[in-house]
């Protein structure tokens, strides 16, 4: 039993610390520590290489849209508007129906354009549900960056279709990363709503 570990451990040890940091990534995003900017770097440097081999492309494509907007996501929680003078953080925030809207037409332009691309260059085994989950964490992550309370929603149902994903993708470390993430989302989406109710904050502009 312990070879067959080692030798798991030993051919999957990238793919296992992307899980680490990915589950320390999402409990800072709950607490809304900054530092899930750094982590979330790490996260994604380390899924580039999974997915690349995995032949996820659009995920792999999602990893460094991740780590390029974990900079962004970094300096926004630093220097955003709309700052709690206690905490000295950005507040978390709602979507308005005309913000909605818009995010919805982004996700499906989005999703039209990933799809055409992997089912016509690349090799993608599942192109479209592919592109459904590159889509939406797209838009996603932006939310986070911002701190829209909705993103935990969006998050919910990305990570439970992923964890469909990689468990038909065999990557068993990624699946029960992606099963815990689901939950957390769950716990992330009511965390922030009741510090929505604790701060009295209203709707964003």
């Amino acid at each position: 039993m312990i070879d067959v570990v080692f030798n798991w451990f030993t051919n999957n040890y990238i793919e296992f610390f992307g899980t680490v940091f990915g589950l320390i990534y999402i409990f800072f995003s709950i607490k809304q520590n900054i530092l899930l900017w750094p982590v979330g770097i790490i996260t994604s440097a380390l899924y580039i290489y999974v997915f690349f081999y995995s032949k996820f492309y659009a995920d792999m494509s999602l990893q460094v849209y991740y780590l390029v907007i974990s900079f962004y996501g970094w300096y926004s929680w630093l220097h955003g508007e709309n700052k709690d003078k206690k905490t000295n953080q950005i507040q978390i925030i709602t979507v308005t129906k005309k913000l909605g809207i818009i995010l919805i037409v982004i996700t499906f332009v989005l999703f039209l354009f990933i799809a055409f691309i992997l089912k016509n260059y690349t090799d993608s085994p599942l192109p479209y549900w592919d592109s459904f989950t590159t889509s939406a964490s797209i838009v996603a992550t932006w939310m986070l960056t911002k701190k829209y309370i909705e993103q935990w929603l969006i998050w919910i149902i990305v990570d439970a279709v992923s964890l469909g994903l990689y468990i038909y993708k065999e990557l068993y470390s990624t699946s029960f990363l992606f099963f815990v993430y689901t939950i957390l989302a769950i716990i992330g989406y009511f965390e922030w709503k009741k510090e929505i109710k604790k701060s009295n904050i209203v709707l964003s502009e």
